[in-house]
């Protein structure tokens, strides 16, 4: 009876197993991703939105117990008061109606709007206000929500035919129209009175993030309330005037108590071309706000104005008010006719930037401020940025005595062939004068400022070292000089500077700075008063430490309690340790899992986190200090236990040159040994470490799901690729194809049905592989560089800056110049080896790609073309390196798998492929039925 009940439940599984379908397509639209996690400050209510991959998201609002307490279809943009009392947030319309009345022309304001909801915690009820623009509550401060409010639609009068014979009726007087200009009227509620008060034709305002008192600017209801900026003060609905005029205001801020406040006025009611804005200051015991920085004042350049784009902010403590200036802006003769204006441009090749580059930043260098600060101690203004140093950087809230300058003026030519890390000079700035000292010249490397200011750091990529500089007593000091092991990528195969590790960054008072070799974390004494000190012992066990920050907004690292992430390079699984006060770290947990998501409660020791891995989709949990204890707070998609999913594994082989190798291999979850199956091999350098990654039933905007494909009976390879500086493409073909052949070699792979896929880089490389081998029977490959002659001297059109440095540097690894290597960059280039070709290829390169320049995809395609080889191109019209909109990219992933599964697993060609779609019918047809024959 036992050997019958065993072989009975045996018959179930395996038919429970042959029973799961495979993903389709149409299963993109239900899956879900957890997004837009929050966790309370009091560490009890987590709040997070299901958003599946088309449709309307649901928000669920839980307790750290794991338990529900609401879920509340269509809600977004969550926020948890500080009282930790009520979840706010809003609720849109349904989709599918908001389409449909789209379909049949509605107007834009015509269209349902926005709700407001409000989540009672204790009662777990929900309240509702119609038409609601936006909100804020205060970041902390309880029981208050401010709202804005779409306007009203007009309301059409009935038409009576009586009253036509009473005479002409009097002209109803119009009102201020609502409007972006004019302004939305604005609701303070009171979360536990109810108490409700409108405030009119609010264009801007802003909270306090410690009070409940806030600043706005009206552009006026009546003469009763005339335009200008007020502030509010709660406790009794009072509207104090700042300033009542009219003219422009921006830029409006509190103090984090909000007992203070700036902006901006330009009360020039001319058509000046050059506006003259003001910054305006007021505190409590004040009547109105007195002009404290404007052009001409003193402390500020000569011939410089109040710039009305850069930010005015208060400084933690308030005794400071940043905000920007700058020279007066070059303006257009306006009395000139269009066609009276000269339109050209000068290239000189005495230009820091290239023309492209300057045309792309245009904006923001007309908008470009730089940093000054009103002292409000001593009523005076310190200039601190300058047109030779344009970065400024204040640490600890504004509040230190030192800031960091940062200049790369005298070296923007060389991004165009050195790349990354740039050139940079980097300043001491003393607050308190405004003074500028240089104190490292020409790093190329990342500079920073400690925490509280008292040091400036860098790292200098040409020796890989990290230096501190002393702000008060201007010494600098090598820090890491007797630290043995590298503090740059290891596994470095670029021809250019390895990329440091990084750092955690600095504890408080700056006591010590932190940073990383390839695993472990080190404990830098600032001015060398103690050596180095090695915190984590993660090298001889492969396993890598990296610190998790869970308070963003504070500058400086508690190391009271420092959580810590953990992976182990060999087996790939995770985990995380806790730390405290440096003392040896303490291992919490560790899995074949990826951790990712880690939030902290602000008034209490929860944590939030989301883990997963290939099988179990990437839910979120609560626990504390210790994770002794999970609750489990999410199940995104329980509908994936009735699909054949994937599987994973590690696979190893040696490349052509003997160097030992990782990669992935996924296999439906049903697979049979004895079977062969069609294999893709996908590939874009180094992926082996994503072994727990997963991926869900979701549309990639440009490669290969593994998921989606081995559901459908496929394997995927993944497999890592290393580099031979100058040989890219025979790299990549001496690491993809013996991993190939040994996956042959096992006996389940059919070799007659393989195909490659790649984007970008991964697709340079599969237009490369093709024309070197016929082991494939079918490629795509999207935004593929073809010909690196001609792509050297492009454009990124994105940046607007040259091509040259990724070539010499950076991921082309040529290594040098086209006049230097000419044979490098011609033996590379698939184009010069298109006649060799005969796989059939699916390209996809868009026209609007800012990456890659689509003519490199053109330029293949009709080589292909005319050489008569079955090459089909993808362009996503106005799309950029991908394609971004949800129908373009589900359509890519059925033209990709339609084009493999033709190949592969012989199924009819679609329409698509066989005669093609006419340009006239284009976005009509998409012709993904079967071609006839």
């Amino acid at each position: 009876m036992k050997q019958l009940f065993l072989i009975a439940l045996m018959f179930i599984c395996i038919t429970a197993q042959a029973q799961k379908k495979p993903l389709n397509h149409d299963d993109f639209d239900i899956w879900n991703r957890v997004s837009s996690t929050e966790i309370s400050p009091d560490g009890k209510i987590i709040v997070y939105h299901l958003v599946p991959g088309k449709g309307d998201q649901t928000m669920k609002i839980m307790g750290s117990d794991g338990k529900e307490l609401a879920s509340i279809p269509r809600a977004e943009n969550s926020t948890i008061t500080w009282d930790s009392k009520y979840v706010v947030f809003t609720i849109k319309p349904a989709m599918d109606s908001v389409r449909a009345l789209k379909r049949i022309k509605t107007k834009e304001d015509k269209l349902p709007k926005d709700s407001l909801g409000i989540f009672n915690i204790s009662t777990k009820t929900v309240e509702k206000y119609a038409r609601v623009k936006s909100y804020k509550v205060p970041k902390e401060w309880p029981g208050m929500v401010t709202f804005q409010l779409e306007p009203e639609l007009p309301v059409k009068e009935p038409k009576d035919s009586t009253s036509q014979s009473e005479g002409p009726k009097p002209k109803k007087k119009k009102g201020k129209k609502v409007s972006k200009d004019n302004g939305y009227h604005l609701v303070v509620l009171d979360l536990n009175s109810k108490e409700m008060d409108t405030i009119f034709y609010v264009t801007d305002y802003e909270l306090a993030k410690r009070g409940s008192n806030f600043i706005y600017h009206t552009s006026g209801k009546d003469s009763t309330i005339n335009e200008g900026v007020y502030y509010y003060e709660k406790n009794n609905n009072n509207k104090r005037p700042l300033c009542r005029a009219k003219g422009k205001y921006t830029q409006l801020a509190l103090s984090e108590d909000g007992l203070q406040a700036a902006f901006l006025a330009d009360l020039d009611t001319t058509k000046a071309l050059i506006r003259d804005y003001q910054m305006r200051y007021w505190a409590q015991g004040r009547d109105s706000a007195l002009v404290v920085a404007k052009r001409g004042s003193t402390g500020l350049p000569s011939d410089w104005i109040v710039n009305q784009n850069g930010k005015v902010e208060f400084s933690r403590k308030g005794t400071r008010i940043f905000f920007g200036s700058s020279p007066e802006p070059v303006v257009q003769d306006t009395s000139l006719l269009t066609d009276e204006i000269i339109q050209v441009e000068i290239w000189n090749y005495q230009n820091g930037r290239l023309h492209t580059q300057q045309n792309i930043e245009a904006d923001e260098d007309k908008k470009r401020s730089y940093k000054a600060y009103y002292n409000l101690m001593e009523e005076s203004i310190i200039q601190l940025g300058q047109l030779e140093i344009p970065e400024v950087e204040v640490p600890d809230h504004g509040d230190a005595d030192y800031a960091l300058g940062v200049s790369n003026l005298p070296y923007e030519k060389y991004i165009s062939w050195e790349g990354y890390p740039r050139r940079s000079d980097l300043y001491s700035i003393n607050l308190r004068t405004g003074k500028a000292t240089l104190a490292k010249q020409e790093v190329r490397g990342n500079g920073g400022i400690s925490a509280e200011g008292q040091y400036l750091y860098w790292y200098n990529a040409e020796d890989t070292t990290w230096s501190s500089y002393d702000n008060e007593t201007l010494k600098t000091y090598l820090l890491t000089d007797k630290i043995t092991v590298s503090l740059a990528d290891e596994l470095n195969d670029q021809p250019n500077y390895p990329y440091q590790y990084g750092s955690a960054g600095w504890t408080s008072g700056d006591q010590s700075f932190l940073i990383y070799d390839r695993y472990d974390i080190w404990k830098l004494s600032p001015d060398n008063s103690s050596a180095p000190q090695k915190l984590t012992d993660g090298r001889a066990s492969k396993t890598k430490y990296r610190y998790v920050d869970l308070d963003r907004e504070e500058e400086a690292i508690d190391p009271s309690y420092m959580l810590l992430e953990l992976f182990q390079e060999t087996d790939k699984s995770a985990g995380v340790a806790s730390m405290q006060n440096f003392s040896a770290p303490k291992k919490l947990m560790m899995e074949s899992a990826d951790f990712r998501g880690f939030a902290k409660a602000k008034n209490a020791e929860s944590i939030i986190y989301q883990k997963g891995n290939q099988i179990d989709y990437p839910d979120l949990y609560a626990t504390n200090y210790a994770f002794k204890k999970s609750s489990k707070l999410s199940t995104a998609n329980p509908q994936q236990s009735k699909y054949n999913w994937a599987t994973v594994e590690l696979v190893n082989w040696n490349s052509l040159d003997g160097e030992a190798l990782e990669g992935l291999l996924y296999k439906p979850e049903n697979f049979d040994p004895n079977k062969k199956y069609p294999m893709i091999t996908y590939f874009y350098e180094r992926n082996s470490d994503n072994l727990n990654r997963h991926w869900g039933a979701v549309p990639i905007r440009s490669i290969v799901n593994p998921t989606f494909y081995a559901s459908r009976g496929y394997l995927v390879f993944i497999p890592d690729i290393t580099y031979k500086i100058g040989y890219p493409g025979e790299s990549c073909y001496n690491d993809v194809i013996p991993g190939v052949t040994s996956l042959i070699e096992k006996g389940f792979v059919d070799k007659k049905r393989l195909g490659v896929q790649g984007h970008s880089w991964g697709g340079y490389q599969v237009a490369y592989l093709v024309t070197k081998t016929d082991l494939f029977a079918a490629a795509e490959a999207g935004a593929i560089v073809s010909n690196m002659i001609s792509a050297y001297g492009g454009i990124r059109w994105w940046t607007g800056l040259s091509r040259m440095f990724q070539y010499e540097h950076t991921q082309s690894r040529i290594g040098g110049t086209l006049w230097e290597y000419p044979m490098r960059y011609i033996e590379n280039s698939p184009i010069f080896s298109a006649d060799k070709v005969n796989t059939p290829l699916l390209l996809m390169h868009n026209d609007a790609d800012g990456h890659v320049p689509w003519y490199q995809g053109i330029e293949y395609y009709v080589a292909l073309r005319r050489l008569g080889k079955p090459v089909w191109m993808l362009n996503y019209n106005g799309e950029p390196h991908w394609p971004t909109k949800y129908e373009n990219i589900r359509d890519f992933n059925v033209r990709m798998s339609q084009f493999f599964d033709y190949y592969l697993k012989g199924a009819p060609q679609p329409t698509w492929m066989g005669k093609g779609i006419p340009a006239i019918e284009k976005g009509i047809n998409k012709g993904y039925e079967p071609a006839k024959e």
